[in-house]
């Protein structure tokens, strides 16, 4: 992949995987993404759970064409009904290494994408870095998009969301660290013992300080910066198939769940509940027919046609089994427009496909 370019769709885990592992080039090897587009996100979900959380609701994943989390309930949408399920009844399928996340809109990205704030059809969209803004203009600019400014009230909305995910998950933090479960990546630690401490580490540290502590968000990282291919994600938490390669350390550097330096993510962001931005719109693609608005289809879409990136990490359907996600990087425009709409289960997204 050297001298590649490559565009990554992700939930904020795996944006802070992404941001960690160039961050820590000499230590990880780095990455060819060079555009990261993050998706809001309260939690995830076990696909395996969510399939027998269906079954006994007598629904069959192969009959839902869409899944949408939107007035406080869960919608599974069948050929000609809506089943609806309250959030509470989500926690039977939901991640628990999701309590601890405290970034609902993507803070670490170029753009940012959900559909919390913007009418029906429009996606709420937070432009953060002068990169993705000057995409973001060129597709307003060239009629890709249709715009409107997001209104106070709905502006209010995105912050109150923000901010309960924020206050609940550091609650839950506090939980943890009060039973002797360390929540590493939110501690208050300087470069230099970040360095030191992580150079003592290798997988079997990561295995005991956040694969068996339950903080593994599945985001692929450890697995794509390993140098000689011993860890592998399959259907569960990471696994090391042979032995470290000596004074190596990079999985350790990668997870988004080890220590994270001020400079990637700064302990201020728990006070700005939608991070730092420098426009933020409701946009609907004018090309595109999507889940919510079409953006995050438009953008890739974009990016290619432009020969901006040489290909697209995006989350696709296992062929045999239905709503099952898969990673794949791609440069076909079918398959971009085949994998629109949210899967809500987890995967290891971007760096699996890079491998």
């Amino acid at each position: 992949m050297v001298n590649k370019k490559i565009a990554m769709v992700g939930t904020p885990c795996q944006i802070l995987a992404a941001s960690k592992i160039d961050y820590y080039e000499k230590e990880t090897g780095g990455s060819p993404i060079d555009l990261k587009i993050g998706l809001f996100c309260m939690e995830n979900f076990s696909y395996t759970y969510l399939k027998m959380f269906l079954k006994e609701k007598n629904i069959d994943l192969k009959d839902v064409n869409e899944f949408r989390i939107e007035n406080n309930k869960f919608k599974v949408f069948l050929n000609n009904s809506i089943q609806e399920f309250s959030i509470s009844q989500t926690n039977s399928f939901k991640r628990k290494n999701c309590d601890i996340c405290t970034d609902y809109t993507s803070n670490l990205a170029d753009i940012s994408v959900g559909s919390v704030g913007s009418p029906k059809g429009y996606s709420t969209v937070i432009v953060r870095s002068k990169k993705g803004n000057k995409i973001i203009q060129e597709l307003i600019s060239n009629g890709n998009v249709s715009k409107k400014d997001l209104k106070e009230k709905a502006l209010d909305l995105l912050i109150r969301i923000s901010n309960k995910k924020i206050n609940n998950n550091l609650e839950n933090i506090k939980n943890r660290e009060n039973n002797s479960h360390p929540v590493i990546y939110k501690r208050k630690v300087s470069d230099d013992e970040i360095a030191q401490l992580s150079n003592e580490c290798q997988f079997d540290c990561l295995n005991g300080d956040v694969i068996k502590e339950g903080a593994c968000v599945l985001c692929g990282a450890c697995e794509f910066v390993c140098p000689i291919d011993i860890i592998q994600i399959n259907e569960r938490k990471p696994v090391k198939k042979g032995d470290c390669k000596e004074d190596c350390h990079a999985c350790y550097y990668a997870c988004p769940r080890t220590f994270a330096t001020d400079k990637i993510l700064p302990k201020y962001l728990d006070n700005e509940p939608i991070g730092e931005y420098l426009e933020i719109y409701s946009l609907k693609s004018n090309k595109n027919i999507g889940q919510d608005g079409g953006i995050v289809s438009e953008i890739l879409l974009y990016l290619l046609d432009k020969d901006l990136v040489d290909g697209v990490s995006i989350v696709s359907e296992d062929d045999t089994n239905p709503w099952k996600p898969i990673s794949k990087l791609t440069s076909s425009r079918d398959e971009v427009l085949k994998a629109k709409g949210t899967k809500y289960s987890t995967v290891p997204i971007g760096f699996k496909a890079l491998k």
